[in-house]
């Protein structure tokens, strides 16, 4: 063995040489051997690929704008390229788009609106930068643009200057001191300081203290021009009455237009002074107290409380003489205006009985079926006399208190004309109109069960109602979750409520719901409503066949006597079996009525 292993290692060792000294000279002479170099043949050029060319472009870059406006950009996307593309368009928050995408073919165009707001907080100058961004197959393109917020302070525009006529009173002249009872001229200069003419010059002459004569009062001019004046002669008679006193006045009302036709008035106050009298010192005249009557309202009542815009009502009102003679031709004007009857050229007092009214305030409070004239005949010394009138209320009243003027007009002891005017209050509310019911039939309730009341509050008025707690109770039933917070009822809105009752006894169960609400005249009010349910006992009903069976029934299992256990074995001998024979036990059907007596038991036959 030792043998052989050492020949097999001397015969691997004379491959080594051998091989050691062959491999050098066959590389060598393969590096001498010349390379034979293959001609290649030249490859065509590939064709040109078809590409798109997407460009984007915005009409401008930067805006402003007030705050709060809407602003828009013009995004221009172009397809310069040999083929189509569809391109997306993606923006900011807050930036709005016309369009997301567009299919551009080849030299096409595709606009899209752009569109940023401007909040309404931002302030002058201040600005925010949004992006837009164009995408295509090839080509990705984000444009910046940038919107400014402007505030504008708006220019007011210089009026141009008018010239308007405008006439004052230059001078005025009386002749003097004026005798009260005399007759004189009152001449009155006008001047027209404005820069227009003043035409159809039109003046009144007013006075209680100085009748006007022969022109009635007025005096007219066609036209003043600008800077021109004017001369107004007006004879007047001083009253009797003014002895004593130092002064009197006229008020003077001119009115005019200009050449656009434009009216214009204008009121001046003339004072006029007086001739003092003068008498020699004596005793002074202890004046004498002159009778008379003196009519009050001593009180009023309306039919109807509280007043609501378009209520109709009667009015009471009780009027008493406090005066020390009687009233004759006693008048009662409603809301007042009468005009008191004035003095004749002579000093002395009309005796025209007639009942004049002008600007009677009837806005509010109008008469129903007469006028605002009640004849109530005479009231004697100390005596009541009631005066009644139907009014209405009208329907666009505000909730408020309303002074309301009366005036009585009669007659004294000389047959002259005497108006007392009084003033009585009435107020107008307006109450919240509800309708409070069941929005579903609550059905027939049972006693010692819980049964829901479907409740519903509903606004029938035409204005907003604040209400607060609406709470239910019954003296007949625990009711529970019965109280909520209603709040605002708009017009027409509702506000449910499902509380839960258990009733006492049978019979018509009355549930009472009351809500909370303050009027106009900040007063605690409540709305009541009560409810009727019917209530009845709870059913009983009877077992189903089972264990204990029905009552009055025979056990099932029955002990078997000497007889059933003879009977069973005859049958046996028979043939016919000696089983025990089981009952058969027949339910009743759905809606089958059980005849009384014997249950529904079959038992063995024979």
């Amino acid at each position: 063995m030792k043998n052989l292993m050492k020949t097999m290692f001397g015969l691997c060792f004379v491959s080594i040489l051998i091989l050691s000294s062959v491999l050098p000279q066959a590389v060598s002479a393969q590096e001498g051997t010349p390379t034979v170099e293959t001609p290649t043949e030249e490859m065509p050029s590939p064709a040109p690929v078809a590409d798109a060319i997407i460009n984007a472009t915005l009409d401008s870059y930067a805006k402003s704008a007030a705050p709060g406006t809407a602003v828009t950009y013009n995004l221009r996307i172009t397809n310069s390229g040999d083929a189509a593309d569809t391109v997306a368009i993606t923006a900011d928050t807050d930036v709005s788009l016309s369009s997301t995408s567009c299919t551009l073919e080849a030299g096409a165009q595709c606009d899209v609106n752009v569109q940023v707001v401007i909040p309404s907080t931002y302030v002058n100058n201040q600005y925010f930068a949004k992006v837009v961004t164009v995408t295509g197959t090839l080509t990705t393109i984000p444009l910046e643009f940038i919107t400014t917020a402007v505030i504008t302070v708006p220019v007011t525009p210089t009026a141009a200057p008018f010239s308007r006529p405008l006439l004052v009173v230059d001078s005025y002249n009386a002749g003097g001191a004026i005798t009260p009872g005399t007759d004189f001229t009152l001449k009155v200069k006008l001047v027209n300081t404005g820069g227009s003419e003043a035409k159809n010059v039109v003046a009144t002459f007013e006075s209680a203290d100085f009748l006007p004569l022969e022109t009635g009062g007025v005096i007219a001019v066609a036209s003043i021009g600008s800077g021109s004046n004017t001369n107004f002669n007006q004879p007047m008679r001083a009253n009797a009455s003014l002895w004593g006193t130092a002064t009197g006045a006229v008020i003077v009302n001119v009115g005019y237009t200009d050449d656009a036709g434009t009216a214009y008035t204008e009121k001046f106050t003339i004072t006029i002074g007086l001739v003092q009298w003068k008498g020699s010192v004596a005793a002074t005249v202890t004046p004498t107290a002159q009778a008379r009557a003196q009519l009050v309202v001593g009180g009023y009542t309306a039919d109807i409380n509280p007043l609501q815009p378009g209520s109709i009502f009667n009015l009471s009102i009780d009027v008493r003489n406090l005066g020390t003679v009687d009233a004759k031709s006693v008048t009662l004007v409603l809301g007042g205006g009468v005009v008191a009857s004035s003095n004749d050229n002579n000093g002395q007092t009309s005796q025209n009985n007639g009942v004049t009214t002008t600007g009677s305030d009837l806005t509010t409070f109008a008469p129903l079926g007469t006028s605002n004239l009640i004849f109530l005949d005479a009231v004697p010394v100390g005596q009541k006399v009631t005066g009644q009138a139907q009014m209405i209320v009208n329907v666009s009243a505000t909730p408020g208190a309303y002074p309301f003027k009366l005036s009585f007009t009669y007659l004294n002891s000389k047959g002259e004309r005497v108006v007392d005017d009084q003033v009585i209050t009435l107020l107008v509310y307006n109450l919240p109109k509800m309708d409070i019911g069941f929005y579903i039939d609550p059905g027939i309730f049972m006693t010692g069960q819980m049964n829901m009341l479907p409740l519903q509050i509903t606004n029938l008025g035409k204005t907003t109602a604040v209400l607060g707690n609406m709470r239910v109770s019954s003296e007949g039933a625990d009711i529970t979750g019965n109280v909520a917070l209603v709040g605002n009822l708009e017009p027409g809105g509702y506000f449910t409520l499902d509380a839960m009752a258990m009733p006492f006894a049978t019979g018509p169960l009355d549930v009472s719901i009351t809500v909370n609400y303050t009027d106009d005249f900040n007063q605690p009010k409540v709305i009541e409503q009560t409810l009727t349910v019917n209530v009845e006992e709870m059913p009983v009903f009877e077992p189903m066949p089972g264990e204990e069976g029905f009552p009055g029934e025979i056990p099932l299992d029955q002990p078997e006597t000497a007889g059933d256990k003879l009977m069973r074995f005859v049958k046996g001998m028979l043939g016919l079996g000696s089983g025990k024979a089981e009952p058969v036990i027949n339910y009743p059907m759905e809606g089958e009525i059980i005849p009384e007596g014997k249950p529904g038991v079959v038992g063995p036959k024979g």
